[in-house]
């Protein structure tokens, strides 16, 4: 389909991330995913993950769009439908009824503002149930040091792109979550350098 696109690093992730959210996601509720993206890991959670329910979301047109394609090509348990969330709001489509138990957001802190990494905690604080779940995924500075020579050069490249981008630094990120209720759970090693960050709401 048209508007249908296509990531191959989501192509590549997507198992290795699936093992882990079978381990730390909650039974029941909902899972919302911010910074859906193309909408491929959406499509490919939903479906292995019931009864949970997914609901992808994003800031850009085209990329719901993207997802929504994904999702009308899928037999059995899809995705709901995406919504349109800026992470650095305080203002979030999100209704009681949603019955959201977990937060989950791949490759979008370091490509993002900080300011989108603090509302993303924030909101998770705010929306997040006892014991609810906030996972994040992708690279992290470990003690403010990068783990490995490629994350110090993927972090380079990013700010020459957008001074405003940037791999973060856990203990930053661990920080804002204290703040929000949140505490910093297991951190998980991942392939190509990256991590599975698992935050509950106390």
């Amino acid at each position: 389909m048209a508007d249908r696109r296509d990531a191959p690093a989501a192509r590549r992730n997507a198992s290795a991330i699936l093992e882990v959210l079978r381990r730390i996601l909650p039974e029941s509720g909902t899972v919302l995913e911010i910074g859906s993206g193309t909408g491929q890991h959406a499509a490919a959670f939903a479906s292995a993950l019931t009864p949970l329910r997914w609901l992808p979301s994003d800031p850009d047109p085209d990329q719901r769009a993207s997802i929504a394609s994904w999702i009308a090509e899928i037999d059995g348990a899809a995705p709901l439908q995406p919504r349109a969330i800026n992470a650095a709001s305080a203002d979030w489509d999100v209704r009681p009824e949603d019955g959201i138990t977990a937060i989950v957001t791949v490759n979008v802190m370091h490509i993002s503002p900080w300011a989108v990494c603090q509302g993303l905690v924030a909101n998770a604080g705010r929306l997040l149930p006892t014991s609810g779940v906030l996972y994040l995924y992708g690279p992290f500075k470990r003690a403010g040091q990068h783990t490995a020579p490629s994350n110090a050069a993927f972090d380079a490249n990013l700010q020459a792109r957008n001074p405003e981008w940037g791999v973060r630094n856990l203990d930053d990120i661990a920080t804002l979550g204290e703040d929000a209720g949140l505490i910093l759970d297991p951190v998980i090693d991942m392939p190509s350098n990256n991590f599975s960050v698992v935050f509950r709401r106390l």
